[in-house]
């Protein structure tokens, strides 16, 4: 697919449908303490709206009810949605279930399709994706977690300590990667395990805290939670692809993910960036406005710098993975990871600074 910065004008449409739409519907659900219950209700009519649209679960083929969209689409409307944090619920598409349902699509049996994947693309269930650990960062050639095949009663037993599981404390099953061949080359050691929620053996020991929740913020939507696997047992039938193929689901995974991130991080630099401008149009200090001050205005500019450089190194990763696929991209991801999360940290600290500085500016003109 050539990309020459245009988009289509049938697509165009749909991407100006759902900035409307998530600017007038989604935006308003942030302003309400809902649990994970009373937020599925809260959704379930957007849902509905967004199926009807024909833009739910569009990262997957047509096949299994979704558009088929590229990397370069699923780019461009995952800006839209990353200007909210409910925003990929409405539409299918949030982490971790869109990639585990990639996951599910990819390496699933039709088992595992008819028992997990349907009912988590039709949102009627919750999964996490457990790799990270304290000991290997997320590093997957050197995770600890081991499963261990017992033969004798067809089972795998999982032993290991994994943390920031996002959505694990809620989720009704983990994908877990372990190691299954220890003696392995160090890519083929691991293997992924399906492993139900409830399993005795699995604890749920907290949800990690963040800056956003610096407690246990258990059961929230958005949490990253701490697990032990002690002797936990599940059939030989969960593993999840091929015994060793762990880290290659992993990459095939990881790396469509990380454009999704990264146009989710610039969705919330846009909104940033609009505070930050809205604000200084009518917040004076020192006997003006502050958009009439030096400083502000050299936020603003290097503000809109940075997003645009981010925006479009990450389109022009999309754009490599949909024309020469996910290996030839796989320094651009490297770049945009890194860049992007420098990029969307900046802005907002900037936006967040400005009151500060009006702040300091006040007090500069009640000392005079």
């Amino acid at each position: 697919m050539a990309w020459d910065f245009s988009t289509e004008p049938e697509f165009q449409a749909e991407l100006d449908w759902m900035s409307e739409f998530v600017r007038e519907e989604v935006w308003p659900l942030e302003t309400l303490d809902l649990d994970p219950r009373g937020l599925d209700r809260a959704l379930r009519p957007l849902q509905e709206r967004v199926r009807e649209r024909g833009l739910w679960a569009a990262h997957l083929p047509p096949s299994l009810g979704g558009q088929g969209f590229g990397q370069l689409k699923l780019g461009l409307m995952h800006e839209i949605l990353g200007t909210s944090p409910l925003a990929p619920s409405a539409f299918g598409n949030q982490a971790p279930d869109s990639g585990n349902a990639e996951l599910l699509a990819l390496a699933g049996t039709p088992e595992q399709k008819d028992r997990l994947l349907h009912p988590l693309l039709a949102g009627d269930l919750r999964s996490a994706f457990c790799m990270t650990e304290p000991s290997a960062g997320a590093d997957p050639t050197m995770l600890s977690t081991r499963a261990v095949l017992d033969e004798a009663a067809g089972e795998w037993v999982l032993d290991g300590h994994k943390w920031f599981a996002t959505h694990a404390s809620i989720a009704d099953f983990l994908i877990v990667m372990a190691v299954t061949d220890p003696d392995a080359r160090e890519h083929a050691r691991a293997s992924m395990v399906i492993v139900p929620a409830g399993t005795p053996g699995v604890d749920i020991v907290r949800d990690v805290g963040t800056m956003e929740w610096p407690s246990d913020s258990r059961g929230r939507l958005g949490g990253h939670a701490e697990i032990l696997f002690r002797s936990v047992r599940v059939p030989a039938a969960n593993l999840l692809g091929a015994r060793g193929g762990g880290f290659l689901l992993a990459q095939q995974r990881l790396v469509p993910g990380r454009i999704h991130h990264c146009m989710r991080w610039l969705g919330v630099a846009h909104r940033a960036f609009d505070m930050l401008c809205e604000r200084s149009t009518y917040r004076e200090a020192h006997g003006s406005v502050l958009g009439e001050k030096q400083t502000v205005q050299n936020w603003i500019a290097d503000s809109a710098a940075q997003i645009q450089a981010a925006r479009l190194m990450t389109l022009h990763a999309a754009w490599k993975i949909d024309t020469q696929g996910a290996a030839a991209a796989r320094t651009d991801v490297s770049l945009i990871k890194f860049f992007g999360a420098q990029v969307l940290h900046d802005v907002i600290d900037r936006a967040l600074a400005r009151e500060r500085f009006a702040e300091l500016l006040d007090t500069v003109t009640s000392d005079d």
